[in-house]
Parts: structure tokens; sequence; C-alpha cells
């Protein structure tokens, strides 16, 4: 039997008490203001409730000349979008020379209950083109929906067609049980877990909370990568602990993590219950505002983008929209990444915002 090198298990847990106190020095050392997300510059132009529009400063010639709005999901914040200066999707759109706007849904509280889907799509999305094209005196606008941002402006196509001129999706569920053939199973556990809910459970979580609490998909989040999201605080962080950039970036993005919204209780209900079991989207069953939305009536192109790593939207999801849709100009674009990486990863700046206005410029009026 091998018996232990005590020497050297000795200078191991030196060199790690070592990096535990240069870690707790750095931390010391940073002050709010350097962890500060979402600083690209941008004006209200709108606020209903709790939603607020905003429009970016530009910085660049525009290129395009339709207005683009991004529209998140409500189970995080959109400042994804904009997570630092170097790490930034809306920052390089506006350097390509777009017009960005953005809706922020707000924080929900429980005096939300009763939000549904339809109060977004037909209510706060409809009202936000109103006031885009109010403002631009554009005839249409260009949507660019991410993750159930990307459902609601679906939905809002293929309602209100003749208001929008190119729909631009973004690691968007789109056939919800597409993932019991797929090959890779271990991406498709929030579909799976989901689905093994009775409609019963899903009343029964909103009735008691009023809400889907962001601390509870927070944790759902967590259990896709439970090792990781074990060993991050003392391993991941004490690697980047002697350099101040990498450190600031892993802070900024733990920053975003902590911030999870409430999702109000209707609109989860819907989303839990008409699309995650139901699969009423893909199949064309969905109504909105007592219509249906049909996806036939998207009649404008299409631009659908996945991460092929996504263990949260199993790409399986995400792909072969353009058999269900009314236009024959549809794209689909495969990135190396995962479901947050694909904006705020060194490897993806510049290949998403690229890939949009370069497709958008073919298709601008």
């Amino acid at each position: 039997m091998t018996m232990p090198n005590l020497a050297g298990l000795i200078q191991e847990a030196a060199e790690f008490n070592t990096k535990v106190a240069a870690g707790i020095a750095a931390l010391a050392t940073i002050e709010d203001e350097q962890v500060d997300i979402a600083t690209t510059p941008k004006d209200e132009v709108l606020r209903t409730d709790k939603v607020t529009l905003y429009r970016y400063r530009p910085i660049a010639e525009q290129r395009i000349s339709t207005p683009l709005l991004i529209v998140y999901s409500l189970i995080g914040r959109h400042t994804m979008t904009d997570l630092q200066e170097d790490r930034s999707l809306v920052r390089n759109l506006l350097g390509l020379g777009i017009d960005p706007w953005i809706i922020d849904w707000g924080s929900p509280s429980r005096a939300d209950r009763w939000l549904s889907i339809d109060d977004y799509v037909t209510g706060y999305i409809h009202d936000c083109v109103t006031a885009t094209l109010d403002r631009t005196g554009a005839d249409k606008v260009n949507l660019l929906g991410i993750c159930e941002g990307g459902v609601f402006t679906l939905a809002y196509a293929a309602l209100e067609p003749e208001r929008v001129r190119n729909l631009v999706l973004a690691i968007t569920p789109l056939d919800f049980h597409a993932d019991q053939n797929d090959t890779e199973p271990e991406k498709g556990f929030i579909n799976v877990w989901t689905r093994s809910l009775t409609k019963d459970d899903v009343d029964r979580m909103i009735e008691v909370w009023g809400v889907l609490p962001g601390e509870f998909m927070g944790a759902i989040f967590s259990m896709l990568t439970p090792i990781r999201s074990a060993t991050k605080y003392h391993l991941d962080m004490l690697d980047v602990a002697n350099d101040e950039r990498k450190l600031l970036n892993f802070l900024r993005m733990e920053k975003w993590l902590a911030d999870r919204p409430h999702h109000p209780g209707e609109a989860a209900k819907q989303w839990l219950q008409d699309l995650y079991q139901d699969n009423k989207l893909i199949n064309n069953t969905w109504r909105l505002d007592d219509r249906a939305v049909d996806l036939k009536q998207v009649t404008m192109p299409v631009l659908n983008i996945f991460a092929l790593n996504d263990h949260i939207i199993p790409p399986a999801t995400s792909k072969g929209l353009d058999r269900h849709l009314g236009t024959s100009d549809y794209t689909e674009l495969g990135l190396p990444g995962g479901h947050i990486g694909l904006f705020v990863s060194t490897k993806s700046q510049g290949i998403v915002g690229n890939g949009i206005v370069d497709w958008l410029s073919h298709r601008d009026a």
C-alpha cells in the first residue's frame, strides 16, 4: 500500500492557504462600482407599470435603418446582454450601426400574481413596439427575442406580422418535447422535470408563492451543473484571485446570477403548462388574448440562433422551426457555447453581433 507523501500534502495545503489569503486580500480592495453591470448609456423612453423601455445612445453611424427591439426572458435580467464593456451584445450591435432598444421587465412581486403572457405579449410588448415606431418614424421594427423572450416575440410576430420587418430568435425553446428524441438527455433536465409535474402541482406551487420565485429557479439551474455550482467559490474564484480583470469578470457574472427576478404567477403557469407540458406553441394550438398564435402568420424573415452546448435549452428544442412558419426566408445558426456563454464568453464576442447585423443588412428596408 502506497503511503501518502506527507511533505507533498503539506506543500499543497500551504499553496491553497496562500491562494485563499490572496483571494481575501483581492476582494477587500474591490469597490462596488468596479462590478457594475449594464453600463452602456441608454435613455428611458416609456414606463408602464413595472416595465421600462430604453433606447441605447448611438456610438457609430447607423447602418440598419430599422430599430431593433430586444426582448429578454422574465426568468433573468436583460443586463446579461450588457454584462461589461468587452462582453456586451448591445455594445457590439451599437458599434455595428444598429439602433437597439430594450425592455426591462422590472421586479415582479406577488402583487403581479395575475399577469399573464397575454399581458406581456399583447400588452407590454405591443406598447413598446408602438413607442419605438412613434419615436423613430419607422413603419416596422426588427425584434430580437432571447430565451423566453424569443417565445414572446415569435408569438407577437404571429399576432402582429404587419409591424415586424425581421425576427431574430436566440437560445429560444420552440419544440418543448424535442428533447425526448435527443441523444444527449443530460441537456433536457428542465424539460423532463417539468413534464414530471402534474398540472395540479403547478397550480399549487403558484397558489402558495404567487410567483415562480427567482431563488427557486436559481436553485434549479444550479442543479444542472451541481459539481461546478458547488466548487466555483472554492476553486474557480481562487484560480482568478491574482488576476484583477478575471476576478472582476467572475464577480460581475455572479452579480447577475444573484439578481434573478420572480416570474409572475399566471405567466409562469402558462409557461410551464401550455408550453413545457402541452407543447402548444409548435403544435399551433396556443392562444393569447383569445387569438390563435398561428405560426403560419410569421411571414417575415426569421433568423434562429441556438447554442450547441446549451444544457438549459437543448439544441434539439430550438431547431426545425422552418416547416412551421409562413416564410421561406428562414436561417438557422448553431454556434459553439452554452446558454449564457453564447453572449458573454470571450470566443463569442463579435460572432453573435456580426451574425445578426450581417443577416439584417440583407433584409433592411
